[in-house]
């Protein structure tokens, strides 16, 4: 239960840090990526990956005039390229005198070379504080590169336990050696770090940690630091030598801190922040920092206010449920004590202070809990589960007049007439594969909820969710004179829905997305359909079945909506459709006449009006078994309109039926054996 309660806080706070945070930084951090883009440019020079690390002496010699270069890769082994490509780079380090470079601190037991240990030396910091990591060894850049560089720091941090980066120690522990961060051997450099009673202050400002951790406060904006290519400042330096004017001038870096990193794919590990799913290291970097150097810190909130906060909410909730017998407004007040909450959690994060949201919602939960006890174990509870259970997939008017009338959903069940409806996404998992798991949940939460929204405005019943589909019912628990017309209404609706839906596609670059709707009316069981553990209000019947076989002939009609004759009828003139003729689906012997549903018939143009009626015509002759007069209407339909899937269908069947006159076919009733 704890790491289900500490999960949520880490989610919490991601979510806070989102929206709350500041938008972008305040420009003094600089990024240089050796991105793919900067490969791709120096390969079509004939230079491949990993590159001589000469390559990145014009880079540090551009950036000679930044405050700082921080150098996020590792150099622990001496070029393939020869000593020489090692002294080259170290000179553009030792006369940049500007460049840090990382180490990697490890928990193997390895002895260090006396050159390591005396690096590791010069680089720690002076004073006595309790890391939260203690290592054995290190990792450190070739000798060559020791003496060249202004500093040095460690890279190794860990995520917290969903994986997500939100912490990094400042201090590490290497045997005798306080180690600091990457970021932080800058400011050690500068003599801005002190240690003071086992807390680390910058300038005079302390730092806050928490167990030895610095919670970081990411920028919301994507990319909230400025951010070049390698191959762009290659290309720059190049034009100044060249007196050409360089796209990015060498002044800009003056008085900057600028961070180097890897993130060509491939050549990074993906590190999930609070902010992005997808970062990098140097990003972590840079923002640890940025937090730093402009105070702009994360504190928590102190543990008496926290005691004081819990305690006024027990109080008020208690005093105020207790003085109301009313579940509406007991309800009400959770709510909106939880809204209140929230706000005031997101007020002080906003002020840069951090309170957790499990301790307050906690108290919330408990006392509302304790004080409506007694009234939900006895005459409140079933009015509480009805409400609950009914709004969560039904239109509100619905669910009271069920809390009015409880004996509608005794259990077991009832034949009751019901039109059942269910719709589909075609070709979604092609969908699905062509983009990333978190986009596809976010379209499909977008379509499940639009249709649901469409559904419950026309006071149908919600039955469940199938992967990305969805079924719906009217006439349980009570029925009306327009069940029928309000399903055929919501299958338009829901096309239109959809629409809206594909226009945002579109503007993304994604495909678009198709629906099928199947509707069909007759007799079913509804009722609450179970154990005694676990039910469900839901229909079953025959009437269900065909109304999901109806929803899967769509594909072989390349329609949208098809309802059954037995729906049809109940909607009077309110709607155009044309008949699709009779089918006998998969697991059914007896036939159904069934219908393209077309729209309402006060919308239809004049256009559709003549092809409906030209399709008429040739079904006509079908039924009369005149197949070359019905295929040749058939051709000419989809001479003038292409798509049309019905004239496309029965052409074929035409054509079929012709070529195999010697065989005895029931041409009368379209048999589909697949689903």
């Amino acid at each position: 239960m704890s790491n289900v309660l500490g999960l949520f806080e880490l989610k919490a706070y991601d979510l806070f840090s989102r929206h709350l945070n500041p938008v972008s930084s305040s420009g003094d951090i600089v990024i240089v990526e050796v991105d793919q883009q900067s490969i791709d440019a120096l390969s079509e020079q004939g230079i491949t990956w990993p590159w001589p690390r000469q390559i990145y002496f014009p880079i540090i010699e551009y950036l000679s005039e930044a405050d700082a270069v921080f150098m996020d890769i590792l150099f622990t082994e001496p070029s393939s390229y020869g000593q020489e490509d090692d002294s080259i780079l170290a000179d553009a380090f030792k006369k940049a005198s500007n460049v840090y470079l990382p180490v990697f601190l490890s928990q193997k037991q390895k002895a260090m070379s006396a050159q390591d240990e005396e690096f590791m030396k010069n680089i720690s910091i002076k004073g006595e504080i309790s890391p939260v990591l203690s290592f054995n060894s290190a990792i450190t850049p070739i000798d060559a590169f020791k003496s060249s560089i202004m500093g040095s720091g460690n890279v190794t941090i860990s995520p917290d336990e969903d994986g997500v980066y939100r912490r990094v120690p400042i201090v590490f522990q290497l045997k005798e050696y306080s180690i600091p961060n990457f970021v932080l051997s800058h400011l050690v450099q500068k003599a801005m770090v002190k240690i003071i009673q086992n807390s680390v202050y910058v300038k005079d400002a302390k730092i806050p940690l928490t167990n030895g951790k610095l919670l970081l406060r990411y920028y919301a904006e994507d990319n909230p630091f400025r951010v070049f290519s390698a191959s762009q400042i290659i290309k720059s330096y190049l034009d100044s030598n060249a007196s050409t004017t360089p796209s990015v001038n060498k002044d800009f870096f003056r008085g900057k801190v600028v961070f180097i990193g890897l993130t060509a794919a491939g050549l990074y590990d993906l590190k999930p922040t609070s902010i992005s799913s997808i970062s990098t290291g140097v990003h972590i970097h840079a923002t640890t920092l940025e937090n730093i150097v402009n105070e702009n810190f994360i504190r928590s909130v102190s543990g008496i206010f926290v005691i004081v906060f819990m305690l006024l909410i027990c109080f008020l909730v208690s005093y105020s449920v207790l003085r109301s017998h009313s579940l509406l407004v007991n309800l009400s007040l959770f709510i909106v004590s939880l809204f209140v909450i929230i706000m005031i959690l997101a007020a002080l994060f906003k002020a840069s202070l951090y309170m957790s949201i499990i301790s307050p919602i906690s108290s919330l939960v408990i006392s509302f809990l304790i004080s409506v006890a007694y009234s939900y174990a006895t005459e409140g509870r079933q009015r509480l589960f009805l409400k609950a259970t009914f709004s969560q997939y039904m239109d509100k008017k619905i669910a009271d007049y069920i809390l009015e009338n409880p004996s509608l959903i005794k259990p077991g069940g009832k034949v009751r007439r019901v039109t059942v409806f269910f719709a589909d996404l075609a070709g979604f998992t092609s969908f699905a594969e062509i983009i990333s798991p978190g986009k596809v949940a976010t379209v499909l939460h977008k379509v499940l909820n639009s249709l649901t929204e469409v559904l419950i405005r026309n006071q149908g019943v919600i039955d469940k969710y199938i992967g990305d589909s969805v079924m719906s019912f009217w006439g349980a628990p009570f029925d009306t004179d327009k069940d029928e017309i309000n399903a055929c209404h919501s299958a338009i609706e829901c096309l239109e829905s959809l629409r809206e839906i594909n226009s945002d596609l579109r503007a993304e670059g994604l495909p678009e997305l198709k629906i099928r709707i199947g509707i069909h009316s007759g007799p079913a069981i509804a009722g609450n359909i179970g154990s005694d553990r676990l039910f469900h209000y839901t229909v079953i019947g025959d009437t269900v079945n065909l109304a999901s076989r109806l929803e899967s002939v769509n594909k072989f009609f390349k329609t949208s909506i098809i309802i059954s004759e037995d729906t049809l009828k109940k909607t009077g003139n309110s709607f155009f459709a044309r008949e699709l003729g009779s089918i006998a689906v998969k697991g059914k012997v007896q036939p159904a006449k069934v219908f393209e549903l077309i729209g309402e018939e006060q919308n239809i143009e004049p256009a559709k009006k003549d092809l409906i009626a030209l399709f008429n015509r040739a079904l006509a002759f079908y039924k009369e078994r005149k197949w070359h007069e019905a295929a040749q209407v058939f051709i000419e339909i989809l001479r003038e309109y292409p798509n049309d899937g019905p004239s496309e269908f029965y052409r074929d069947r035409c054509e079929y039926i012709i070529s195999n006159s010697h065989l005895t076919l029931d041409w009368d009733v379209i048999k589909f054996t697949e689903k």
